[in-house]
């Protein structure tokens, strides 16, 4: 019968450590390895119940297939999406797939400084100053009291951005497929074509990718920023490239970009990125990027870390009751 226990998959070193900390509060045996979980590593998690793994490798139907063969039948993302794991075959294979809940704030935070950021025009303004040009732009910034906030996606962390620009004193519109209670919604349309700033906050699915396609891109208002800390495929990027780079959009702050698989969490200095479109996006001087890395801090570590062996304990009740 499979122990109860975790193989935890793909662990930088302080989820190891912060995985060796917590593990004895819960009775829990965990595997920690950094592999990521593929065929080759399935054998790490024989006789387990539950399986943890992160969001920057791919989770398919081959390592899932394997995973089953070993005994999985839980496999709990750290993460608050779970759009790099194919889903439909984990169900067909007897796999429930679950994400963790962590702190918004972390996501939040992150999100009201790249708005900031993007605004004063802070990239370019601190690469000159790094180059001792300490001369004034040409381009002034913009204050957030005086614009218009499309918050696209009203879960916990949509709200909490909501709740941050209260105190900015600017209009904030906000969108959902599903209208959370308590907050006033506007249809997409809408809220593109009166925003000053769109801000993204929701899961990666197959209706939700491209959201921001060429046609909804041109339906925002001239001079119009794009904040970005959700998924990189909800935004066509062959069609933001252009629009940012003939002044239709006023800038862009991406925390995630369609196609960093391989890009993020690299060091590329010596080696070239062989996309153009990347490229190009990265010499704009009205663009951030930053490499996926609005989750990560201390709070937000702590927390998917303690759900997620909090997930594998549930499911383990539950499985053995059954």
């Amino acid at each position: 019968m499979a122990s109860v226990g975790l193989t935890a998959y793909g662990c930088e070193h302080d989820e190891a450590a912060m995985f060796r900390e917590l593990a004895p509060r819960f009775g829990l045996d965990v595997e920690i390895t950094p592999a990521a979980a593929t065929e080759s590593t399935a054998a790490l998690a024989y006789g387990k119940l539950c399986v943890s793994v992160g969001h920057k490798t791919p989770v398919g139907e081959a390592t899932l297939r394997a995973l089953s063969e070993m005994g999985v039948r839980y496999l709990s993302t750290r993460s608050v999406g779970a759009n790099h794991v194919d889903v439909r075959s984990a169900t067909s294979l007897g796999i429930r797939v679950e994400t963790v809940p962590y702190s918004p704030d972390s996501v939040a935070d992150y999100t009201l400084m790249l708005m900031l950021m993007v605004l004063r025009h802070a990239g370019s303004v601190m690469n000159r100053a790094r180059m001792h040009d300490y001369r004034l732009s040409n381009a002034r910034g913009r204050e957030l009291r005086d614009l218009t906030v499309g918050v696209v996606g009203t879960g916990r962390i949509g709200r909490a951005v909501m709740q941050r620009l209260d105190g900015f004193g600017c209009r904030t519109l906000a969108h959902d497929i599903r209208p959370t209670a308590g907050v006033s919604h506007v249809t997409l349309d809408a809220l593109l074509e009166s925003s000053d700033i769109v801000t993204l906050h929701t899961p990666l699915t197959d209706a939700t990718r491209h959201l921001l396609d060429r046609g909804r891109i041109e339906q925002m208002k001239p001079g119009a920023v794009i904040i970005n800390t959700a998924r990189g495929a909800l935004i066509d990027t062959e069609a933001l490239v252009p629009a940012l780079e003939r002044g239709r959009l006023g800038g862009a702050a991406l925390d995630v970009v369609e196609g960093e698989q391989g890009i993020f969490y690299a060091d590329r200095r010596t080696d070239p990125i062989g996309s153009r479109l990347w490229m190009r996006l990265h010499a704009l001087p009205n663009v951030v990027i930053s490499p996926h890395t609005a989750y990560y801090t201390d709070h937000a570590l702590f927390d998917t870390v303690i759900n997620s062996m909090r997930n594998c304990l549930s499911f383990e009740r539950e499985y053995r009751r059954a």
